[in-house]
This record gives structure tokens, C-alpha cells and sequence, in this order.
């Protein structure tokens, strides 16, 4: 799977409003924290406000806030705003003649499968506590001494 630089981006703004507390937060912050270019964060906020993630005020006290609590928010909400629904660029017509690599198909589907599964389960609550749900969780290898 492939995230593009603005899915990354969005991300890592969202994380940022996340954990910037109580109150809004402005684009600035969010672009100097994350190291966004403040142009392209403000499109990116602009996109997620529209796509319901967060929400924003003008003006001094003004920025921008989730619009439901991190634990609310999945990876996937966050990317379908930005790129549009999850899909297999490798999905191929059914009635294409694959020959002996058939199968092939069946093994895309399940990736994608996978893929939406995990960041469907995955919240930016999972991501700002550095715990993901125990059943996608994989252990980092251990170092040989």
C-alpha cells in the first residue's frame, strides 16, 4: 500500500490536533510541529474540515479541533477524506483470462482486505498512545545481542 504525501500529511495533522489539547489549534502550529509546508497544511485542514474530521473557527481565538474524539477516528476516515475510498489497483476484470495464476486475484482481494481491516480497527487515539488493538499488533524484532 502506497499513502500519498497530503494522506501522510493529513495524518500527522490530525495526530497533531490530537494531542494539542484543550482548545484550537492553528495551521501554523500544526505546520511547524509537523514540519508541513503551511500552505499545503492549510488545504489539507480545509479538506478535513470539510470531510468532517475536524472542525474550525476565524478570528485570534480561532484553529482548528477534532470533530469527535480521537478514539472516534480511524486511519481510514482520514484517508477516504483526503484520497477517496480505499480500492485494489490490482484488481483485474473477472472474466480476464488468467490461466494457472487465477488464484492471483483471490490473493490481491485478501490483501486489500487486510489493508482496510487494519485501518478501519487502527484510531489516532491507537497511534498517539503507541499501542495498536492487540490483534493487529506485531512485535519489533529483537536486536541480537
Amino acid at each position: 500500500m502506497r499513502l500519498s504525501a497530503r494522506v501522510d500529511y493529513a495524518l500527522r495533522a490530525v495526530i497533531e490536533l490530537a494531542s494539542g489539547g484543550d482548545g484550537p489549534v492553528t495551521s501554523e502550529r500544526i505546520a511547524r510541529a509537523q514540519e508541513i509546508p503551511p500552505k499545503f497544511c492549510e488545504s489539507i485542514l480545509l479538506q478535513l474540515r470539510r470531510g468532517g474530521v475536524v472542525f474550525a473557527q476565524r478570528g485570534p481565538e480561532g484553529g482548528y479541533w477534532l470533530a469527535r474524539p480521537a478514539e472516534q477516528i480511524a486511519l481510514v476516515d482520514v484517508i477516504e477524506v483526503i484520497d477517496g475510498p480505499l480500492g485494489s489497483p490490482r484488481a483485474v476484470p473477472a472474466d480476464a483470462p488468467l490461466g494457472a495464476a487465477q488464484a492471483l486475484q483471490q490473493v490481491w482481494n485478501a490483501v486489500e482486505e487486510s489493508e482496510r481491516g487494519i485501518l478501519t480497527r487502527v484510531t489516532i487515539a491507537h497511534v498517539i498512545a503507541g499501542e495498536l488493538p492487540a490483534d493487529i499488533a506485531v512485535p519489533l524484532p529483537v536486536a541480537a545481542a
